[in-house]
C-alpha cells in the first residue's frame, strides 16, 4: 500500500538536484524505437493513394518516450536497452544519452542489429502507427545483473516477469507498470492478473482496463485491477484520468485539459512520468493525477513522444500564464504553488524534421 502524506504537505522540485551516482530514482527497461512523426494530415492513406504530411518529426520512441520525460523532470533516469550500430543507433544514443541526461550504463550497441522502427500518424487527435523491428539479441535481466539500487521500476508487462522487476521490489524499490495493446485481441484477465504480481501502481489506458476486465466503463474496470495493483490509474486521452488507491479507499476523477493537439504519441509515457514524480515527492493522490494529466497535455501540443515531453520551464510557464485565472476547473492544480520550483532549468528542445540536426550545425 503506498500512503499518502497530508495533503498540505508537499516536497518542492529543485531541478538542480538529483540523487548521488550510486543510485538511480528510476530504473527503465524496454525497447527504443526512432520514431517518425506525420501530423496534420486531414485522414489516413487510403490503398492505392499517397498523402502529403504537412508536419514531420524524428525523435527517439519507445521506451524512451518515458525515459526523456523522466528525466526532463529531474529524476535520475537509468535505461537498460539494446541499440543498434547504425544510423539509428548513433542517433537515438544520442539524444538519451548527450542531450536529454539519461543514463545509459546498463544499455549496450550490437552490430548488424538494426536499430526498431515506428512511423506514427496523427490523425484528429489520435493517431496511428506502423512499426518493425526484431527481438533483443539480450535480455534486460542480462544487461542488469545484478541491477542497480533504484527508488522506483517502470516497466512495459509484455508476458514474463524480469527477473531485475523481482530483485527490486525485494530491494524496496516501488514497481509501476503500463500495458500495451494485445494483438491477439483477446485480452485474458488471468494472464494481466499474474504478470501484475508485486507491483504497486498499474497505469493502463481506458481501452486496455476495460478489456481485460470485461467491464463497460472505465470506474469499475480500474476497481477490479485494484483487487491486484494497490493503485489503479486510467488514463482516457483528452479526456482526463481516473485513479483509485485500494488501500485508502479514496479515487479521483480529473477532466482532461482543453490544449491544441499537434501529435498524441507518447502521452500516455508522459503521463506515467508525472505520475511517479509525484508519487516519489510523496503528493496526495488527487495532486499526482493533476499534475500526470498537465504533463500529458503540454506534450500532445509538440512533436514525437520523447522530445514533446514538458521540463519544467514549460509547466511553470503553463502556470503563470493560466494559474492567476480564477477557473473552477483548475482549482485541482493549486498544489502547484507549492511545489515548483524556483526555476525551470534549461529550455527543452523539440523533434525536428532530420535525424542529422545538432544544436552546433548552422
Amino acid at each position: 500500500m503506498l500512503r499518502e502524506p497530508p495533503v498540505d504537505r508537499y516536497q518542492r522540485i529543485d531541478p538542480d538536484v538529483r540523487v548521488p551516482t550510486s543510485g538511480f530514482d528510476v530504473l527503465l527497461s524496454g525497447t527504443v524505437f526512432l520514431d517518425i512523426i506525420f501530423t496534420g494530415l486531414p485522414h489516413l492513406p487510403k490503398a492505392g493513394t499517397e498523402a502529403w504530411a504537412p508536419g514531420l518529426g524524428s525523435s527517439p520512441g519507445g521506451i524512451a518516450n518515458l525515459a526523456v520525460a523522466l528525466s526532463r523532470l529531474r529524476l535520475r533516469t537509468g535505461l537498460a536497452a539494446a541499440f543498434g550500430q547504425d544510423a539509428y543507433g548513433d542517433f537515438c544514443w544520442d539524444v538519451l544519452a548527450n542531450q536529454e541526461g539519461v543514463d545509459l550504463s546498463h544499455s549496450q550497441r550490437f552490430y548488424g542489429w538494426h536499430s526498431p522502427l515506428t512511423v506514427s500518424m496523427a490523425v484528429e487527435r489520435d493517431r496511428a502507427m506502423v512499426t518493425h523491428g526484431h527481438d533483443s539479441p539480450i535480455s534486460a535481466d542480462e544487461m542488469l545483473n545484478p541491477p542497480p539500487r533504484t527508488r522506483a521500476g517502470y516497466v512495459h508487462v509484455d508476458g514474463h516477469c524480469s527477473n531485475w522487476v523481482r530483485a527490486a521490489k525485494r530491494a524496496g524499490s516501488l514497481l509501476f507498470a503500463d500495458v500495451g495493446w494485445d494483438p491477439t485481441e483477446r485480452w485474458e484477465p488471468s494472464t494481466l492478473r499474474g504478470l501484475l504480481d508485486g507491483f504497486d501502481v498499474f497505469l493502463p489506458n481506458s481501452v486496455e482496463a476495460t478489456s481485460y476486465t470485461r467491464r463497460e466503463d472505465v470506474k469499475s474496470a480500474a476497481a477490479e485491477l485494484a483487487e491486484v495493483v494497490p493503485v489503479v490509474v486510467v488514463t482516457r486521452g483528452g479526456q482526463g484520468a481516473y485513479a483509485i488507491d485500494a488501500g485508502t479507499g479514496e479515487d479521483v476523477d480529473v477532466p482532461g485539459l482543453d490544449v491544441p493537439t499537434m501529435d498524441p504519441t507518447g502521452a500516455g509515457d508522459v503521463f506515467g512520468a508525472g505520475f511517479v514524480v509525484g508519487t516519489l515527492a510523496g503528493w496526495s493522490l488527487s495532486s499526482r493525477v493533476h499534475f500526470a494529466n498537465l504533463c500529458a497535455a503540454l506534450s500532445v501540443r509538440h512533436f514525437g513522444g520523447s522530445q514533446s515531453a514538458p521540463g519544467w520551464c514549460d509547466i511553470i510557464a503553463w502556470w503563470r500564464r493560466f494559474g492567476r485565472r480564477r477557473d473552477e476547473s483548475l482549482r485541482g492544480y493549486d498544489f502547484l504553488n507549492d511545489v515548483l520550483p524556483e526555476h525551470g532549468g534549461a529550455t527543452t528542445r523539440r523533434a525536428s524534421a532530420t535525424i542529422g540536426l545538432r544544436a552546433t550545425d548552422r
